[in-house]
């Protein structure tokens, strides 16, 4: 009887004790981490790049995935038909943000899918044109963000191009057919800019890697001189399959990003991808720490970068005048 006591003290005292060593957690719910929707035009695998910026301007806002942030990546692997329902699945979840570090459809798709979610997109157009903000400074809606400034560039990429390779009068233009809108536009500053310079454009479209390789063929075909690609983020996580086809063809080419440089390609002319893509992530954490997409104002770039490849230079045989080399950052 002495013993049944004995234990059933002990076992008292030790649910006692095991009841106040229960952390607060076990007794109340802790508040839940909030979500960040990703969503992209590209896939995971090539396009880890933006990743890093994107998470170190979520650290500089005070947020670290998988510790007080959780991330919802969404992929449409190039294709753009697939934005509409990636984003309208994230709506569903009803993650806390949408955040679009880099592109232009995906942008356009998290605004046609969503009015009350915050959106934090990157894109290189105009985002008044797009319908994205009323404005720059006083966006009003639920979306804000960086316009990096990609599309209104194509005349001085152009120019730059014929600079280089003044004796280029045939150029080739590299567009995605599937980004009609970015196209259109493009096309009508590349148009009116070989116009004034005397030189003739002739467009041809990729969507596919197949189409890629199929676009560069006809090029050739064509006795095309040079090539400017129209900035495009499925060209961009293609850039490696561009570089190469450029140089077995000897064209050379100028492109928005300085990637596409260190991936081989002769020359870009634009703003740093890199800087825009943090943005975006400190943006989307100030979102998530109280701040209406509506009172903070777009972000635009005030400084814009000139990349040379010069052993591409060399193998195109290609002398660099003094005026570009002036002007830009030239890598091997």
């Amino acid at each position: 009887m002495q013993f049944d006591r004995l234990k059933r003290r002990d076992f008292i005292t030790l649910l006692g004790g095991a009841a106040v060593s229960w952390p607060r957690g076990a007794r109340a719910q802790q508040p839940a981490m909030p979500v960040i929707g990703l969503l992209d035009t590209g896939g995971v695998d090539s396009n880890t790049g933006f990743l890093r910026p994107f998470r170190e301007g979520l650290g500089e806002a005070g947020y670290f995935e998988g510790q007080n942030v959780a991330i919802e990546y969404r992929w449409a692997e190039g294709r753009y038909d697939r934005l509409p329902e990636l984003a309208a699945d994230l709506v569903r979840r009803k993650v806390s943000v949408i955040a679009i570090p880099s592109s232009t459809p995906a942008s356009v798709a998290a605004k046609n899918a969503t009015t009350t979610i915050p959106i934090v997109f990157g894109v290189g157009d105009d985002p008044v044109k797009l319908g994205l903000v009323t404005s720059l400074s006083r966006p009003g809606g639920n979306a804000t963000g960086i316009n990096f400034v990609t599309a209104e560039l194509g005349a001085k990429r152009l120019e730059l191009l014929h600079e280089l390779v003044p004796t280029a009068s045939r150029i080739a233009v590299l567009a995605n057919p599937t980004d009609q809108t970015r196209t259109t536009s493009n096309l009508r500053d590349l148009e009116a800019a070989a116009r004034a310079l005397g030189l003739q454009i002739h467009v041809f479209s990729a969507s596919t890697t197949d189409e890629i390789d199929m676009a560069f063929a006809a090029i050739l075909r064509e006795r095309m001189q040079a090539l400017i690609l129209i900035p495009d983020a499925y060209f961009a996580t293609r850039r490696v399959q561009v570089a190469i086809m450029a140089a077995r063809h000897a064209l050379p080419t100028v492109a928005a990003l300085r990637s596409y440089v260190e991936a081989g390609v002769l020359m870009s002319y634009g703003t740093s991808l890199v800087d825009a893509q943090r943005h975006v992530g400190v943006y989307t954490g100030r979102v998530l720490k109280g701040d209406k997409p509506a009172d903070l104002p777009v972000v635009q770039p005030t400084k814009f970068e000139l990349v040379i490849n010069r052993s591409t230079a060399k193998a195109l045989d290609l002398q660099l005048p003094m005026t570009l080399l002036a002007l830009a950052e030239v890598i091997e």
